[in-house]
């Protein structure tokens, strides 16, 4: 028991260093290249320090199997050089026996990656992507999902206009039981439109079965209109910009897959790359297990 204890203890503190070393490295080449990448907005060093600290977790994340193998070669070279490793044999301990300690190790490590680090990754990530639109650029153009459908914001130098939909089509690019609000620049309320159903084209929403509340009135329904079936509303979104704005399945905690998953396609959109996120996921454990193997294989 006592052997294992070490043995494990061992394999921690090989992984903690490993990966110590690559989040050192990482952070150092990410202030420099977002220093390069925002070389025009002259963004200040302080900033592109928590930017590279935010996006740290989420590069992290994806390397685990990687440092755990490096953190198996140095335990395992660490215990050959010593000579504990030949003393281990010696004493008529199997090599099965001898790799129990740090599977266990590495089953746990997966399990709390899973579990804790999965969200902060999710948060860090999602706190990434605010501070670099913000930088980036000064129109911008949301998504989020909720069980009331989903919700759309578009943006342009006059003002914001808030876009609300029952579903959509697998690409968002047709929406259907759709509400649009306008905003001015001091996110005054300026109108309400609501339509059937509303089709992206190059640089506008095509309105179908459309009607138009004037909010600048003390009674809009006095102001209602119908709008014609060739009446469009003019967008700076594009089929990309929708697509990207549901980020990476990274960006959405473990906890809370499932439930977006569900709203996803709810919202009438393709979930498939977050369900397979989430069975990589909950295999993560296993698979970091697995790496502490391959060292062994021969």
């Amino acid at each position: 028991m006592k052997l294992s204890l070490y043995i494990a203890r061992r394999f921690l503190w090989s992984f903690l260093q490993v990966l110590a070393v690559f989040i050192a490295i990482m952070v150092l080449i990410d202030v420099v290249e977002q220093l390069r990448r925002f070389t025009e907005q002259d963004i200040s060093t302080r900033t592109a320090f928590h930017l590279a600290l935010m996006n740290a977790p989420a590069s992290i994340y994806r390397i685990l199997p990687l440092i755990t193998i490096l953190a198996s070669i140095a335990l395992f070279l660490g215990l050959a050089r010593s000579s504990e490793l030949v003393a281990i044999r010696a004493s008529g301990r199997s090599a099965v026996g001898f790799l129990v300690a740090p599977v266990l190790v590495a089953l746990g490590v997966g399990a709390f990656a899973v579990s804790v680090l999965n969200p902060l990754v999710a948060a860090t990530q999602k706190e990434y992507d605010r501070v670099w639109a913000n930088i980036a650029q000064n129109v911008q153009s949301t998504l989020s999902l909720s069980e009331t459908g989903l919700w759309l914001r578009q943006g342009s130098d006059v003002g914001q206009t808030v876009i609300r939909a029952i579903r959509s089509n697998t690409d968002g690019t047709e929406l259907f039981g759709v509400t649009f609000l306008l905003f001015d620049g001091e996110g005054q309320p300026q109108s309400r439109i609501e339509a059937t159903s509303a089709r992206l084209i190059p640089g506008a929403w095509a309105l179908i079965g459309a009607k138009q509340w004037d909010l600048t009135q003390p009674n809009p329904e006095r102001s209602v209109a119908n709008l014609d079936e060739g009446s469009t509303l003019k967008s700076n979104l594009t089929r990309e910009g929708i697509r990207d704005t549901f980020g990476e399945p990274s960006a959405v905690p473990f906890w809370k897959l499932p439930q977006y998953i569900h709203d996803l396609e709810k919202a009438g959109f393709s979930a498939r790359a977050h369900r397979v996120w989430y069975q990589m996921e909950l295999a993560q454990p296993l698979l970091l297990a697995s790496m502490v193997l391959i060292p062994f294989h021969k």
